[in-house]
């Protein structure tokens, strides 16, 4: 991965009157900076890579693939390059009800074909389930390490909460305030040290296992 840290993406936005999506940056805890996004779509499959603990870095537009189908130049800009404890994964977002169209199935064919003819991984991401999602989002308020004291963390890794509900491990530390224990908490499910079920919504009634017990 070396030089990656320097990627710029390939283009930057572009802003016009009235258009229909919604361009933006994320701070990602996956790179410890800022991630562009182009659409509200776009980052929602943003977070889902940060939360992700086997990706372990993220560009944003980060090359342009070029190539010549059927005597004719194609040309084309993933979303994202996702570089994980695998293989690098190329993904492309696009709404589920775009995914028929001829271009966007031509579109995505030959870059399927050159991205593995690589050994990488091609992905095509589409709206995720909206439990999931509104699970993700709301993590993601808790996902800065630095705004947690370290031995409050290490109080909750040591597995004093394991097992608990989450309404009753908040108050089960007693040396700290309940609602910093909460936040706490709920990092910890970003980070995954607490396995979750994103697939399920989250709720007081959640019981804690921690990763060890996993």
């Amino acid at each position: 991965m070396s030089g990656v840290a320097d990627v710029v993406p390939w283009r930057t936005f572009r802003w016009r009157d009235g258009q229909q999506h919604f361009s933006g940056t994320y701070w990602s805890a996956t790179v410890s900076g800022h991630v562009i996004y182009e659409s509200r779509l776009e980052l929602a499959r943003l977070l889902l890579a940060d939360l992700e603990r086997s990706v372990k870095h993220i560009v944003a537009q980060p090359f342009m693939l070029h190539t010549v189908v059927g005597g004719k130049v194609r040309r084309h800009i993933p979303d994202y390059l996702l570089f994980t404890e695998g293989c690098p994964v190329v993904v492309h977002v696009k709404p589920r009800v775009r995914l028929p169209k001829p271009a966007v199935r031509s579109t995505f064919a030959w870059t399927r074909e050159l991205v593995e003819g690589l050994r990488w991984r091609y992905e095509v991401a589409s709206q995720p389930d909206p439990v999931v999602l509104e699970n993700i989002r709301f993590l993601a308020g808790y996902r800065r390490a630095w705004l947690f004291p370290a031995a409050l963390l290490e109080v909750l890794r040591g597995g004093e909460v394991d097992g608990l509900r989450f309404g009753a491990a908040c108050s089960q530390v007693r040396d700290w305030p309940a609602s910093l224990v909460r936040a706490a908490i709920l990092h910890l499910m970003w980070t995954q040290h607490f396995q979750v079920n994103i697939e399920r919504r989250l709720d007081s009634g959640l019981a804690l296992a921690g990763r060890a017990a996993a």
